[in-house]
């Protein structure tokens, strides 16, 4: 029906471009209310002026009478447009109070009836998805204002809701709680064979103990020991708990018996990391007794591997590297430019019949010290030769400031074993 019409206004154009209008005819234009368009657009007859017409006139008069249709198709689309356009203002008001928009201010979203285009079945097409889209946009402010009232209107509910969730977290914390419970479970069987190895190792340690505190009771004075190294292995040895601090002088005295031959290896010695060889007292082979120091060597004219007591000191100082060599408190040698400026590391590993090629191990069966130790005492100082004398004959006892001969602070390994010594008088007879 549309492209009829079309097809007739253009050629209605097209016959009055050529042909003006008709003298003497007149047309009324009748306007015709929005309801009309939908029942159709009845045409008045036209008056008959002497019979019947002519195939031109009757040509020119449907032309005009679409002409007429046209024109009120117009106004009627009008008129349509302007109540779409009052109807979208206020649906937009309407949006913006419900969501919570101030009154007056208006969205400034897309006037889909702004541009009709001009072909009538697209406009009859685009007014339709118009009012589906009014009618969508209604049903939804209809929907929120619902769902407003009834959560403003029913807090019982919404108290129901909260208990029920609140009831099935409960649950889920209790079902937790439970799992927790079984793997808690699981766990202490699973280590209950631990627990008792780790209790067996501490009976050990109490046992351990209790021996030596039985050990301890055995000497008359926590210094009345000494240190039984009978055989030339590697597993022999004596610790010393204690480790040095940093040193720029000591002096080291000790007593020992010995009769190994050749040499009677090494009565003691410290390392450090990075230096096995801090500090060495040892006779190896047929050499001399000698003094390490940072593992520069001084020979000591030291002569004790004859099966007797004998007292030992030596002193050294990192002015000059100087040394003093002691036997039975008379002085026998000294010298100088041993490790001079250098300071004992601190920090190390106190071997006693061991010789260290690393930190607290490696040892050398051959170099291993034979005999018997006490009295094995460190200072941070030079002691004076009366001192030492002192010490030797007897006439005064006088613990290392630094490394004292304590039972407490030796520890015995592979066999080595402490007895008590003979008193200081029994040592010097012996000599």
């Amino acid at each position: 029906m549309l492209a009829l019409l079309a097809a007739g206004l253009v050629l209605a154009v097209a016959a009055g471009a050529q042909d003006g209008p008709a003298p003497g005819n007149r047309f009324v234009c009748t306007a015709l209310p929005p309801e009309a368009a939908h029942a159709g657009c009845p045409l008045p007859a036209m008056p008959m002026q002497g019979g019947a017409l002519s195939p031109e006139e009757e040509l020119r008069a449907a032309v005009l009478q679409l002409r007429e249709t046209v024109v009120q198709q117009k106004e009627t689309l009008g008129a349509q447009r302007e109540a779409i356009r009052e109807l979208t203002a206020k649906l937009a008001r309407c949006e913006g109070l419900a969501g919570g928009k101030a009154p007056g201010k208006v969205g400034t979203g897309k006037d889909t009836m702004g541009d009709l285009p001009r072909d009538p079945g697209h406009v009859v097409e685009q007014l339709s998805r118009s009012l589906q889209t009014l009618k969508d946009r209604l049903e939804s402010l209809e929907h929120q204002l619902r769902v407003n009232v009834s959560t403003a209107a029913l807090p019982g509910d919404f108290r129901e809701v909260l208990q029920r969730r609140l009831g099935e977290l409960e649950r889920q914390l209790l079902r937790k709680v439970a799992e927790l419970e079984d793997e808690k479970s699981l766990l202490h069987n699973e280590t209950s064979a631990h627990r008792q190895k780790t209790e067996s190792a501490l009976n050990a340690l109490l046992q351990r103990v209790t021996e030596l505190e039985r050990g301890n009771s055995a000497f008359k004075s926590p210094d009345a020991f000494k240190v039984s190294l009978p055989l030339r292995t590697n597993y022999l040895y004596g610790k010393i708990k204690k480790t040095l601090p940093e040193l720029y002088a000591f002096t080291i005295c000790l007593w020992l018996r010995s009769s190994a031959s050749p040499g009677i290896g090494t009565p003691f010695s410290y390392a450090v990391p990075g230096q096995a060889n801090e500090i060495v007292l040892i006779e190896w082979g047929n050499n001399p007794i000698e003094l390490l120091i940072n593992d520069k060597v001084a020979q000591l004219p030291l002569f004790v591997s004859d099966g007797k007591w004998h007292h030992i000191c030596v002193t050294w100082t990192t002015r000059d590297g100087m040394w003093e060599a002691f036997q039975d408190g008379e002085k026998l040698g000294t010298g100088e430019n041993l490790a001079p400026w250098h300071p004992i590391k601190p920090g190390g590993v106190l071997i006693l019949g061991q010789e260290q090629d690393t930190v607290g191990g490696r040892f050398d069966a051959t170099q291993a010290f034979v005999g018997e130790l006490s009295q094995f005492n460190i200072w941070d100082r030079v002691l004076r030769a009366q001192e030492i004398i002192n010490i030797a004959n007897c006439s005064t006892n006088m613990p290392g400031n630094v490394i004292p001969w304590v039972d407490n602070n030796v520890d015995v390994f592979g066999g080595a074993s402490k007895w008590p010594v003979e008193t200081c008088e029994e040592r010097l007879l012996d000599l």
